[in-house]
């Protein structure tokens, strides 16, 4: 069974390619690429802090803020840059007392555009019954 690069569920997401043309490079190209995705997401989104985690086994947080976690997933040479609600013991706790979940997802909804026009090289044009995803190289602009 096939299958496709792993994002959280309810992520904006957008989809990238990690170009490595020699094996050996890979650890180096990807380290390279989280660092550059750190750099263009704290200009874009000034509220992102550092923050190192994960999300389950493959969705790396990278930033985060009061809302929301931004992180990388690779799969293969695919990868799917995200920002998702903050899944998080901390934030549900908040969120028990303060409701900060409606305003996490009025917020990515005012992002979404933005983010995709930053971060997005493919289109996810869908997903094979297998698993596996197809997507479209975006024309350039």
């Amino acid at each position: 069974m096939g299958r496709s690069v792993s994002y959280p569920s309810g992520a904006v997401v957008a989809f990238t390619v990690l170009e490595v043309e020699d094996d050996d490079d890979w650890d180096f190209e990807y380290e390279w690429l989280r660092e550059d995705l750190r750099i263009r997401a704290g200009a874009a989104f000034p509220s992102l802090g550092h923050h190192e985690g994960w999300r389950g086994r493959e969705d790396r947080i990278l930033l985060r803020n009061a809302f929301a976690d931004f992180g990388v997933s690779a799969y293969g040479g695919l990868v799917a840059v995200w920002i998702a609600e903050r899944d998080d013991g901390a934030y549900w706790d908040t969120e028990w007392r303060y409701a900060r979940s409606p305003r996490a997802q009025h917020w990515l909804r005012q992002i979404a555009a933005r983010f995709d026009a930053l971060f997005g090289d493919y289109d996810c044009l869908g997903h094979m019954s297998n698993g596996e995803g197809v997507y479209r190289k975006r024309a350039a602009a």
